[in-house]
C-alpha cells in the first residue's frame, strides 16, 4: 500500500520521459544557457492567419457554449469529406466521428471503451508512451512488438503472430511513427488485417502524421483495406499537419457502434472539445492547403539535412525517414548508453534529445531527434553534436 493515497493504478505508470526531459532543458535555461530544443514534437511554425481569424469570429459571434459531446457538425462532414478523399474510407459524419480534446485523448477514451481489465494490447516498441500507460489505466496490459532499424522499421509478423493470445484485444498502429519516422507498408497492413480477422482482435490506428510524408511514398490507412473498417479506430487530429498544438482538437472515425461506446468516454471526462478551436480546426481543413504543403517542404528540408549531418559524425547513424518529423539515430557507436547519451549531451552541448528507452526496450541505444526546430537551430545543433561526440574520444 502506498502511503500517499495514489491509485495503485496511478502509482504504478511512469510520468513521460519525453517531458521530463523538456523540464530537465527549462530548468537550464533558467540558468541562463542556451539550449536547442529538439525534444518535442512541436512545430516552431505558427498557426496559420485564416485559421487563428476563425476562431477568434467565433469567439466574437458569442461560440463559446458546449458544443455537441460529438462535436461541431460542420467539422464532423469536413472531416468525412477529407477521409473518403484521402484515405478512401466512408464515415458517417452523424455517427462514426467523434472530435476530442487532442488526438491523445482520443487514444486514451478508445482504449478505455475498448479494454477491460485483463484484456491485451500489442504496443509499438519503441513506441509513444501514451499507449502502454493508457492500456494500464484501463486495467489492460500492454504488449510490446519490436520496430528495428535493420528492419527499416516494419513489424516483424512472426512476432506479432507469437504475441498473439486469446487475450489480445487490440493492436496499435502507428503510421507515419513516433519517434523512428518509418512507414508501415501495405503488404504488413495487409497481413495484420488478415490477422485481426482470424483473431478477433481491433486495431487502433494513429494517423496523425499522415500528411507529412517524404521521397514519394504513400500513406496507407488499414482501415481502407477490405474488411477492416469495421474493426479499425483511427486516431487523428490538427496539432501537426497544422500547427495548432497548443489548440487541442483531434478526431476519432470509427464504425457506429465502437463511435458510441467511445463517445460515452469522451462525455465523462471531457463533455466536448473547446468550441472556438472547433471552428479553428474547420477553416483548417475547409480552407487553402498551401500551408501545408509549404510546411512539408520545409520539414523535408530539414529531414535531409539532419540525415545527412548525423550520419557524417562517427560514432552516429540514423536511417532516412519517411515521415512524421523524427529521426532515430543509433548512438551505440559513441560508447554510452542513450539515456547517458542524452544527459551529457544537454548538460555539456545545451541540446536537447530523448533517449530511445523512453520509447520502450528497443529503443534502447537510440535517440530521438526533433526536426520540428528550425533549420538554423537544427545546423547549431548537429555543430554542437558533433564536437560533444569527438570530446568523447574513441568513437568507432
Amino acid at each position: 500500500m502506498n502511503t500517499l493515497g495514489v491509485s495503485e493504478r496511478m502509482a504504478g505508470i511512469p510520468p513521460s520521459g519525453i517531458r521530463r526531459v523538456f523540464e530537465q532543458a527549462r530548468a537550464l535555461e533558467a540558468q541562463g544557457k542556451k539550449i536547442i530544443h529538439l525534444e518535442i514534437g512541436r512545430p516552431d511554425f505558427d498557426t496559420p492567419a485564416h485559421i487563428k481569424e476563425a476562431a477568434m469570429a467565433a469567439l466574437r459571434e458569442g461560440k463559446v457554449h458546449y458544443t455537441s459531446n460529438w462535436g461541431i457538425l460542420p467539422l464532423r462532414e469536413a472531416i468525412s469529406r477529407s477521409l473518403e478523399k484521402e484515405l478512401g474510407v466512408p464515415y458517417d459524419p452523424e455517427g462514426e466521428i467523434i472530435i476530442t480534446a487532442g488526438a491523445a485523448e482520443g487514444v486514451l477514451d478508445t482504449i478505455m471503451a475498448l479494454v477491460d481489465p485483463g484484456d491485451e494490447v500489442l504496443v509499438p516498441d519503441p513506441g509513444w508512451v501514451n499507449y502502454p500507460a493508457a492500456t494500464a489505466m484501463a486495467h489492460g496490459r500492454p504488449v510490446s512488438y519490436s520496430l528495428r532499424a535493420e528492419n527499416d522499421f516494419q513489424i516483424d509478423l512472426e512476432e506479432l503472430k507469437s504475441l498473439l493470445s486469446p487475450k489480445t484485444k487490440l493492436v496499435v498502429l502507428v503510421t507515419p511513427h513516433n519517434p523512428t519516422g518509418g512507414m508501415l507498408e501495405r503488404r504488413i497492413l495487409a497481413e495484420i488485417g488478415h490477422l485481426a480477422a482470424e483473431h478477433g482482435f481491433f486495431i487502433m490506428s494513429d494517423e496523425i502524421y499522415h500528411k507529412m510524408i517524404y521521397d514519394g511514398h504513400q500513406h496507407v490507412s488499414i482501415a481502407a483495406l477490405p474488411g477492416m473498417k469495421e474493426r479499425t479506430v483511427i486516431i487523428n487530429g490538427f496539432s501537426k499537419a497544422y500547427a495548432m498544438t497548443g489548440w487541442r482538437v483531434g478526431y476519432v472515425a470509427a464504425p457506429k457502434a465502437l463511435a458510441a461506446a467511445i463517445n460515452k468516454v469522451h462525455q465523462h471526462n471531457t463533455t466536448c472539445a473547446a468550441s472556438f478551436a472547433q471552428y479553428g480546426a474547420l477553416a483548417a481543413l475547409t480552407g487553402p492547403q498551401d500551408c501545408v504543403a509549404n510546411m512539408v517542404r520545409e520539414f523535408d528540408r530539414r529531414r535531409l539535412f539532419l540525415w545527412e549531418g548525423i550520419n557524417a559524425i562517427p560514432g552516429l547513424s540514423c536511417p532516412r525517414p519517411r515521415g512524421a518529423f523524427y529521426a532515430f539515430v543509433d548512438v551505440r557507436g559513441c560508447g554510452l548508453s542513450a539515456e547517458e547519451f542524452a544527459s551529457r549531451l544537454l548538460t555539456e552541448a545545451g541540446v536537447a534529445v530523448v533517449p530511445g528507452d523512453v520509447f520502450g526496450r528497443a529503443g534502447a541505444g537510440f535517440v530521438r531527434i526533433s526536426y520540428a526546430s528550425s533549420y538554423e537551430e537544427i545546423q547549431g545543433a548537429l555543430e554542437r553534436i558533433k564536437q560533444f561526440t569527438q570530446s568523447l574520444g574513441g568513437t568507432t
